[in-house]
């Protein structure tokens, strides 16, 4: 809903009916600092507010035409001369150079106030060229948008825009460029359904109402009450079809991370046998022993064992989780992101347990879902177009069974992790920390090098299954620990694995900080060493390394 304006210096917020100075609420960026319903914002004002201040240059607009000689109680071309009066601008859109957290941008903002924000010739147009402008001077596109759709006024000729700022989009992403999409309140019809949901990064404001059809449409089409929260921003991303819901003052600040994270190494890399400031030198590794493989699998599973975001948080400077899996929904077992190692922008994709009851259920005790596997690898997608290297954390006993998981294509998202990961033209390291169990691990684990922390674990089937199978009682798991070869020393003659990540004596949950140095170290060193690799050079690499995993005898 809108914030009405009355005489006095107050308006309305016809959200929770309170007066609000005016003043004030420009000092809020029209956000209701009652109830924090954001109203609309015109397009200058919207780049205001995620643009550094004064750094916008505005490109030259593009105006319309007429091009059905459309008239309905007004011809068309009167309707474009009042909107272009009342609101400065030639149609619903205006684009130009920014920098945002100091880095430059292409940025473009639509007007809800210019016939509603509708698609026609003139935004078709100027959404390419904002595209093509990012691509020629090679920096991302941020792109807010507010629509009711195509433009009713231009027929076909609209419809046409959706496929002419489809192709752009594509184009910028294979040139390896992001683009992010902020979706505000409203955007609809071929908007939604073309440029706007194609964006590498989906962010909306919150209480954004987002979609294809108006809920008035759908609810009188379908005869069907509409669910709590129907096509807003909250619904949707619950959904996994955004990757962030942020209020209007989180917005600048989130899109400058999300540069810093994905761009161009700022920092030189640390050079091979030189320790980062992080590292600890305290807490000397374990010396490598033999403890039973059933005591290794306790450790593996302990609560205490630091998690996959305990260490991303420990390793990286900033971390900006994204969400979902433009599908379906959002899996917490899985959490990954643009994130800085050092200076240097990776992408880090992990299993998620927790250390408590309540943050096991959460995240499904790291039993991921088909979403969270599409999720991954929408993100190792997205690495590649970027030139970012993929490191994975695995911690699953395995993928999440059930009806629900099944029903969903549970073996097919596994499958398209395996293959996708295989494809990828940038460097890919795995560490096992924790718990590895079957093809719920191996789907974050088809990497360059395959590293283990000391005491985690890597198999088949857990020990307690594979007891059950072949003895009817899981009681014989300690002895199938053996059997199976479970263990990171016993892994790394087989070449299941590339190497060993010590861990301080008590392992991983006796010193966390002094772990986290270790698996850094391990990381550093193991993208240093495929650094300067070609993206052909790295998939053969990936594909010789498992071609020769087996055991077989020719006749």
């Amino acid at each position: 809903m809108a914030i009405a304006k009355n005489a006095g210096g107050w308006e309305l917020c016809r959200e929770c009916a309170m007066l609000i100075y005016r003043p004030r609420l420009l000092r809020s960026h029209r956000v209701c600092p009652e109830c924090g319903h954001h109203q609309r914002l015109a397009a200058g004002e919207r780049i205001d507010t995620i643009a550094d201040p004064g750094s916008f240059t505005p490109a030259p607009q593009v105006s319309g035409g007429d091009p059905l000689g459309f008239a309905d109680s007004r011809p068309y071309p009167e309707r474009l001369a009042e909107a272009r009066s009342r609101t400065g601008l030639q149609d619903a859109i205006l684009y130009g150079g920014a920098t945002i957290g100091g880095r430059r941008v292409v940025v473009a903002a639509m007007d809800f106030a210019f016939l509603g924000g509708s698609m026609g010739s003139a935004v078709g147009e100027t959404v390419t060229r904002a595209y093509e402008t990012a691509l020629r001077e090679r920096v991302p596109l941020i792109l807010a948008t507010t629509s009711g759709g195509a433009r009713m006024q231009e027929g076909a000729v609209s419809l046409m825009q959706m496929a002419k700022t489809a192709q752009a989009m594509r184009a910028l992403q294979e040139a390896g460029l992001l683009s992010v999409c902020v979706l505000t309140d409203p955007t609809y019809g071929g908007v939604t359904a073309s440029f706007a949901t194609l964006g590498d990064v989906l962010v909306a404001e919150r209480g954004a109402r987002i979609g294809f059809a108006g809920p008035r449409v759908i609810a009188a089409a379908t005869r069907e009450e509409l669910p709590p929260g129907f096509q807003t921003a909250e619904y949707l991303k619950s959904r996994g079809l955004l990757d962030r819901v942020e209020t209007r003052d989180g917005l600048r600040p989130l899109l400058a991370r999300l540069l810093a994270v994905t761009s161009a190494v700022e920092a030189a890399e640390v050079t091979a046998g030189e320790r980062s400031p992080e590292e600890p030198q305290e807490a000397p590794a374990e010396s490598p022993g033999k403890p039973a493989p059933y005591e290794t699998l306790r450790l593996a599973r302990d609560t205490r064992r630091p998690t996959a975001l305990d260490y991303i948080w420990q390793i990286c400077t900033d971390f900006v989780e994204l969400h979902g899996d433009r599908l379906e929904g959002d899996d917490p077992a899985v959490v990954g992101g643009p994130a800085l190692l050092d200076g240097r922008p990776i992408m880090v994709i992990a299993h998620q347990k927790g250390h408590n009851t309540d943050e096991l259920v959460v995240r499904n005790f790291g039993l991921a879902h088909p979403e969270g596997y599409r999720k991954a690898l929408r993100l190792m997608r997205l690495a590649g177009r970027l030139g970012l290297p993929v490191v994975t954390l695995v911690d699953t006993q395995g993928a999440a069974p059930g009806i629900r998981a099944e029903d969903r294509g549970q073996s097919w998202a596994i499958a398209e992790c395996l293959a996708g990961m295989s494809e990828l033209p940038v460097p890919v390291v795995s560490v096992l920390i924790g718990e590895g169990g079957s093809g719920g691990a191996l789907a974050l684990a088809v990497a360059n090098q395959v590293l283990m922390l000391q005491h985690a674990v890597y198999s088949v089937i857990s020990p307690e299954s594979c007891s059950t199978i072949l003895f009817g009682e899981p009681s014989h798991g300690p002895h199938m620990a053996e059997a199976l070869r479970i263990t990171a020393p016993e892994l790394l003659r087989l070449g299941i694995v590339d190497g060993i990540v010590p861990e301080p004596p008590g392992g991983a949950q006796a010193a966390p900080a002094a772990a986290a140095g270790h698996l850094k170290a391990a990381v550093r060193q193991a993208l240093r060493e495929l650094a300067g690799l070609s993206g052909d050079e790295l998939r053969k690499h990936r594909y010789e390394r498992f071609r020769v995993l087996g055991m077989i005898a020719d006749d």
